[in-house]
């Protein structure tokens, strides 16, 4: 009988009465093909081929028979790599070592056995597979597809996934270009949890949502959300193009607080309202209100067109007290009242012009509508003033039109002599000073004589 070689290794079958006085070397020599097949071997391409073929010798040493085979050679484009014979069934680590013979690569080889699958290796990258060796139509198979390991994996390098995830799967790890790493799970709580060497969670994506739960304090160089809050989120940050920067919370008590290191509140927004609590002391260079006052209000700073400034408050005493830095009040408002008390000196660099002066020809002066007055005689009229202030004063300018008699309330004291000069027909001036709000001659007048 004649030898074949029909076995996975192609190793010398003998015939029946074959290899008289050969047998052991044949023998021999078919445990060192053994020994190949689970050995290393390299096999260089043509440069530049885009086709090559490795058959494994019949009964003879090749470096295609090993377990391991790592392809060499300069590349101009991918090459598709024939392992033959195409009845060989067995598995292979292929290692893709090929170099890049222009400046447009590295590239894949593509290992094929009959018309059925092939398996493309990037350029340094190795894949186990194995060749079915099913004939004309012999495929070859990713080893590692769908792997599963029981126990740890370790890697002193680095994992590579090169695919996407899916929806049904209970624990995977992939990568897309557009993606790059995909982290995909599902479990009762959490669809994704990040945990560290204490065992304890860092973060979790609660199952079925988008939600990002982080268990501890996240820093980061800087935060940048990109869409809006909602009204009913308890505590959110969010940002559109035309509102910025956007803080929503809904607490019992607040809205929104900010804390200092303390713990302690700094600002707050009342829950349900826009209204703004500055627990301590408020600075800036300005401070600009834009819109008006009300009378319920305890204390605000308010800006109308027409008004300007506005000052409202609302106290038992005062309704504004201004105080200087020794907490002393330098000006007040009397509740309820248009009436400005000031404490101490007035300085006023200008002048000081009154604005009223009011006419008062029968010469009953009332106070509580003016200091300055002005009076023309149709006749005999009496000195009174009404609704006095201790510490008021004033002047009038007084006109007697045609000798008319001039008299005097007992609240007032005049000069006898003044009082009757001022019976003349001619124009004086008089001052006057309140000493007590009532009372006999409580009120100083005094008068120049009649002026030219």
């Amino acid at each position: 009988m004649t030898s074949t070689y029909v076995n996975d290794l192609r190793l010398n079958e003998l015939g029946t009465g074959d290899g008289s006085g050969t047998w052991g070397t044949t023998t021999n020599t078919n445990l060192e093909l053994i020994g190949e097949a689970l050995s290393y071997g390299t096999e260089a391409i043509t440069t530049n081929a885009n086709t090559h073929t490795s058959t494994v010798a019949d009964g003879s040493t090749d470096p295609a028979r090993s377990m391991y085979i790592k392809y060499t050679g300069a590349l101009d484009s991918d090459c598709t790599i024939t392992i033959g014979p195409n009845t060989i069934s067995r598995v292979h680590f292929i290692e893709n070592a090929t170099t890049d013979s222009g400046s447009s690569g590295p590239y894949n080889i593509i290992i094929s056995q009959g018309s059925g699958s092939t398996v493309t290796i990037a350029n340094g990258k190795v894949s186990a597979v194995y060749l079915d060796g099913a004939g004309s139509g012999a495929a070859v198979v990713d080893a590692f597809t769908d792997l599963s390991i029981a126990g740890d994996l370790s890697a002193s390098g680095t994992l590579l996934p090169a695919g996407d995830t899916a929806a049904g799967d209970t624990a995977a790890v992939g990568f897309t270009a557009s993606e790059g790493l995909i982290l995909t799970g599902q479990g009762s709580s959490n669809d994704v949890t990040i945990k560290n060497d204490a065992d304890a969670e860092v973060l979790g994506v609660p199952t079925g949502t988008t939600n990002v739960n982080i268990v501890g304090v996240a820093t980061a160089e800087t935060f940048e959300p990109d869409g809006d809050t909602s009204a009913g989120d308890n505590a959110a940050i969010g940002y559109t193009a035309s509102e910025g920067l956007i803080l929503t919370g809904q607490g019992s008590t607040n809205d929104v607080t900010l804390k200092n290191d303390a713990d302690a509140d700094v600002l707050v927004v009342p829950t349900g309202t826009t209204n703004v609590d500055i627990v301590g002391v408020a600075t800036a260079a300005t401070f600009e209100p834009d819109g008006d006052t009300s009378a319920g209000d305890n204390a605000a700073i308010g800006y109308t067109a027409s008004e300007g400034l506005i000052l409202t408050g609302q106290g038992s005493s005062t309704d504004v007290t201004i105080k200087n830095d020794a907490d002393a009040t330098v000006a007040s408002i009397a509740t309820g009242t248009t009436v400005l008390t000031i404490n101490d000196d007035i300085t006023v660099v200008g002048r000081a012009v009154g604005s009223t002066i009011t006419t008062e020809n029968d010469a009953t002066y009332d106070l509580a509508t003016a200091n300055n007055f002005t009076t023309t005689t149709a006749g005999t009229v009496t000195i009174t003033f009404t609704n006095k202030s201790a510490g008021q004063s004033g002047c009038i300018k007084f006109v007697n039109a045609s000798n008319h008699t001039v008299n005097a309330h007992a609240d007032v004291a005049i000069n006898a002599t003044t009082l009757s000069a001022l019976a003349t027909s001619g124009t004086y001036y008089l001052n006057y000073y309140v000493t007590a709000a009532s009372g006999n001659n409580t009120i100083l007048v005094s008068a120049t004589g009649a002026l030219t």
